[in-house]
């Protein structure tokens, strides 16, 4: 893994029962935020999809910490992204003959965390690798 990515984990969610606007309008009130309050704003949503892009963010969050040894309490949601999946067509029969078509459409969620450090550590990081060289 590259020198960026070290402190950056995702979860990803392929089949969501929902257009990509409602997940998006989720999403929006969660970009950039920590980890926690994030966990919290998604609590107190009033909208469906909230639900699963929790278990989504906590699955991110386990990721985190299981895979990349991070730590919980500096993580952020650097990206939360939602993009088109499959589309169901159904039909339904209208006037004359015809036919009305309805699509229902699928979303694919993906959630990056990253861990912050905080401005004093980065200096501090920085002056001890100017030293060194």
């Amino acid at each position: 893994m590259s020198e960026k990515n070290k402190n950056i984990a995702s979860a990803k969610a392929k089949s969501i029962k929902t257009s990509m606007t409602k997940v998006n309008l989720v999403l929006k009130m969660i970009r950039g935020k920590k980890a926690e309050n994030a966990l919290n704003i998604l609590a107190f949503s009033k909208k469906r999809i909230s639900n699963e892009i929790t278990k989504i963010l906590k699955s991110a969050i386990a990721n985190a910490e299981n895979n990349h040894q991070l730590d919980i309490d500096k993580l952020v949601v650097k990206e939360a992204t939602v993009g088109k999946s499959m589309v169901l067509k159904r039909f339904r029969p209208r006037a004359r003959g015809r036919s009305g078509k309805i699509l229902k459409p699928f979303s694919k969620v993906k959630i990056l965390v990253q861990e912050k450090e905080k401005e004093k550590e980065k200096e501090k990081n920085n002056n001890s690798l100017e030293e060194k060289k």
